[in-house]
């Protein structure tokens, strides 16, 4: 389980989480909506331990998590993976796709190019497009090795902040296809972050909603559908 408790987060004077308390248990996708502003993001980035709460706790499968960022315990931190709206500013443009991708493996010194190809292929990107740069290749296909990295180290938890907010229909349904089959494949919680009512009725298995600015989610319901 990974589990926030009466997380608080404040940006100067403005409150942006207000004791808010989350649980994402393994195997279940939750949809997380809101208004634009309520503090979704923010909520997704200190479950990822990218930020400091200025209150409350945090822990991933029982074990507290007690440092942030890089601070944060190895064995944690790759626990949980984040998956970003804007893949154009998630990444270093200077890194070809199949670099990106690597990424994980080269910080922990396990560079593995079979793994690279595989996770490359699974999301879609061909061997031609491992070889760009993202100015040569379109958000989609950008978005996809971004996936295919959040992948690398098998995360138990993978959180999608808008990850298809920015992509095409068939794009958006072939990653939400990836995702469900990593979570079959390998019993992960997924957190589903979106403005997209239809999408989150068709992919969760509960919902949960932000209300506003500093308040907590609502109680998870059952999803009817699946897509």
């Amino acid at each position: 389980m990974l589990r926030a408790h009466e997380i608080t987060v404040r940006y100067g004077r403005r409150t942006v989480l207000d004791r808010v308390s989350f649980d994402l248990p393994p195997g279940q996708v939750v949809g997380l909506g809101g208004p634009s502003g309520c503090g979704k993001s923010t909520l997704a980035r200190v479950l990822a331990m990218m930020l400091r709460p200025a209150g409350g706790a945090l822990s991933v499968d029982g074990a507290q998590v007690r440092g942030w960022r890089q601070r944060a315990p190895r064995e944690l931190r790759t626990r949980v993976a984040l998956l970003y709206q804007q893949p154009r500013l998630a990444v270093d443009p200077k890194l070809r796709l199949r670099e990106i991708i690597a990424e994980p493996l080269a910080a922990m010194g396990r560079p593995d190019e079979s793994r690279v190809g595989a996770l490359a292929a699974e999301v879609g990107l061909t061997g031609d497009l491992l070889t760009r740069r993202p100015h040569e290749v379109s958000d989609g296909q950008l978005q996809r090795a971004c996936l295919a990295r959040a992948l690398t180290l098998d995360p138990g938890y993978l959180i999608c902040d808008e990850m298809t907010t920015m992509l095409d229909a068939s794009t958006q349904a072939y990653l939400v296809a990836v995702v469900n089959a990593y979570r079959d494949r390998t019993g992960a919680g997924v957190l589903a972050i979106s403005h997209d009512e239809v999408l989150l009725d068709r992919w969760a298995d509960t919902r949960a909603e932000l209300t506003g600015a500093g308040s907590p989610p609502g109680m998870p319901s059952p999803s009817p559908a699946p897509l």
